[in-house]
């Protein structure tokens, strides 16, 4: 997931450039220092912004609503921000979760939305069983979400899909010991 957005505009018309800070998906900014020779200025507020131009650099705060209406045509042509999910499944197997059988046909309809998007879905498992086998079984859960993502039509070049076995857990156990919260698949939606 991103932390920021960072939206370099060059004026039309102008000597200029301007720098524009954008919050993320949260409301959330880091920061930017802005360098023009030995000038800088640091941008650290939402639509913040930096004016350079050719002898000078300058930074104001932004006016978001102002600088939406004038920047709509590019803030519209942004590509969607990522989307990760996390399904679960039953032990020792294939099948969802009750709650994540119950999540998933939205979504996968969020996704299938989507379609233009790169998919990448990896699957877990717990430390039960050997890595082998954890291997096979976290690429089946994989592979199932796969599946139903092309039963809805999304298109497969544009999906890779993975079984990572027990090497990345969610919650760190010793081996033989079962967790539900590593038996799953994570959707990357980019």
């Amino acid at each position: 997931m991103r932390a920021l957005l960072l939206l370099s505009l060059l004026l039309a018309g102008c000597a200029s450039e301007r720098v524009i800070l954008l919050p993320d998906a949260q409301g959330k900014v880091g920061k930017i220092l802005v360098s023009r020779g030995s000038d800088q200025a640091l941008l650290d507020s939402a639509y913040g912004t930096a004016e350079i131009g050719s002898l000078s650099l300058e930074a104001k705060p932004g006016e978001a609503e102002k600088l939406r209406e004038q920047y709509r045509a590019q803030l519209d042509g942004l590509p969607p921000r990522p989307l990760s999910y996390i399904l679960y499944f039953l032990d020792d197997s294939d099948d969802l979760t009750a709650d994540s059988a119950k999540q998933a046909p939205a979504i996968l309809a969020e996704i299938s939305a989507r379609p233009a998007a790169e998919l990448v879905v990896i699957g877990h498992t717990d430390r039960m069983g050997s890595q082998t086998y954890n291997d096979l079984l976290s690429l089946q859960r994989a592979k199932a979400i796969r599946d139903q993502l092309i039963a809805l039509g999304f298109d497969e070049s544009r999906l890779r899909y993975a079984g990572r076995g027990e090497r990345e857990p969610l919650v760190t156990t010793a081996d033989e010991v079962s967790e539900a919260r590593n038996r799953r698949v994570e959707i990357n939606v980019r």
